[in-house]
């Protein structure tokens, strides 16, 4: 049950954060350092697969705060943080070998430290929100 509210309230916090760093603190910084010819207009996005995508990450973040153990507000943050960088890394990089989505490294470093932010605090809320009586039992 834990994990479901967790994956939950992580996939409910992680759009609403992404919506407002990625969509409105950094979108005019990221458009000019990227090829966005292959972006759908806000009309044309697909709402199902946004909402399984922030789903699913949650519930990535999430196991991976059950099982490194995570209990405190810092450890969400940190771990967080952690897994946001990480994760992020790991698809720029790839990204920036095959397509030519990134023009330089710099929006991949901007975009791993924001992913880092947004994660941590979605790492926060998650551990906050499982209750202090339950936290061992994700």
């Amino acid at each position: 049950m834990l994990i479901l509210r967790g994956t939950f309230i992580g996939g409910v916090s992680y759009f609403l954060i992404g919506w407002l760093v990625y969509g409105v603190l950094l979108y005019n910084f990221f458009s000019p350092m990227t090829n966005t010819c292959a972006n759908r207009s806000e009309g044309e996005m697909i709402w199902w697969a946004m909402i399984l995508s922030n789903l699913l990450i949650a519930l990535f973040l999430t196991l991976f705060l059950s099982w490194s153990g995570a209990r405190s507000i810092t450890d969400g943050l940190k771990t967080g943080a952690l897994f946001g960088a990480l994760f992020t890394a790991t698809i720029d990089l790839s990204l920036f070998s095959m397509t030519t989505m990134y023009k330089s490294l710099l929006p991949i470093v901007i975009e791993i430290v924001a992913s880092a932010v947004v994660l941590a605090l979605v790492g926060m809320i998650i551990v906050l929100t499982r209750g202090k009586e339950r936290q061992g039992n994700l």
